[in-house]
């Protein structure tokens, strides 16, 4: 009886830490921002994420991931020259929460809608990397236990995606 619960408590743990593999990081974003449209591919597909949309001629990919649980996330990456636009929308909590614990380190300014008309939109300029905005929604149809994230990241002028 010992063992079997010893064993479950460490199924658990180990689901735990893997859960959040598939979910986009600070390392990841910048990862993502310093290479390539086709080192994101690899990179994306290898965390479980799908290909959605491939345009090599305006240079844009969109990725999509829909979790065990319902959840979904869209990611969106547009080459502009040698600097890499992401746009991350998703319902995942994690995802959001796991962008935000991952930058607190590295944040310089951070305006939570202070300075404009919009008190959903959250703006944080972190160093190293750029400006990431995230925009918090009600989902459709509502759900209090759901929102929708919106998250920008628009890299810095000294970021470049290396070829």
């Amino acid at each position: 009886m010992k063992s079997l619960l010893l064993s479950a408590l460490f199924l658990l743990y180990g689901n735990l830490c893997f859960g959040q593999k598939n979910l986009l990081s600070y390392d990841d974003i910048k990862y993502l921002l310093h290479n390539n449209l086709l080192q994101a591919d690899t990179f994306l597909t290898a965390k479980g994420y799908l290909i959605a949309k491939k345009d090599n001629k305006n240079k844009n990919r969109k990725y999509t991931l829909t979790t065990n649980t319902g959840t979904y996330s869209n990611v969106e990456v547009r080459s502009d020259g040698k600097r890499l636009f992401i746009e991350i929308e998703t319902d995942e909590l994690d995802q959001y929460n796991l962008i935000r614990e991952s930058i607190s380190q590295y944040v310089e300014k951070n305006t939570m809608g202070k300075d404009s008309l919009i008190s959903d939109v959250q703006t944080y300029s972190v160093k190293e990397l750029g400006n990431i905005y995230i925009t918090v929604n009600d989902t459709v149809p509502y759900n209090p236990l759901r929102k929708d994230y919106d998250i920008h990241i628009v890299s810095d002028k000294r970021v470049t995606a290396y070829n």
